[in-house]
């Protein structure tokens, strides 16, 4: 199994589209009430759906990448305005965290080694 895709909900497409794109994904379907981004690496791909009334989410999405303060430094000088930067956390990542034009919280973080397996990794599991 492999995830395929997030899709978040947006309240003003052009505004998030911008978004997006300025923190680097690669736009590959364009509606106007439907885009999808494809991640700089990987297979991953990012969508985003116009809301037909004004959203509150919760959900936090994660953003990957090992240069972690290349990235919040380049995405800034393109205008967009870090909520958090880069800061160790308890849990062994480092995070920096934005919000894109529709109050849906990202956080972008490099956590190495620690994302699939932290000193509290769970030895046994079931399926």
């Amino acid at each position: 199994m492999n995830l395929n895709q997030v899709t978040l909900a947006v309240d003003d497409m052009g505004k998030a589209v911008d978004f997006y794109l300025a923190l680097g994904f690669t736009l590959i379907v364009d509606t106007a009430h439907y885009t999808r981004f494809s991640c700089p690496e990987g297979d991953s791909t990012f969508s985003l759906s116009l809301a037909e009334q004004k959203i509150k989410n919760s959900t936090v999405i994660y953003f990957e990448h090992e240069d972690l303060e290349q990235w919040v430094a380049m995405i800034q000088s393109r205008g967009i305005e870090i909520k958090q930067f880069p800061k160790m956390e308890s849990y062994l990542w480092k995070e920096a965290i934005v919000e894109d034009p529709s109050g849906n919280k990202i956080k972008l973080y490099w956590a190495g080694q620690n994302r699939k397996s932290p000193p509290w990794k769970v030895e046994k599991y079931y399926v």
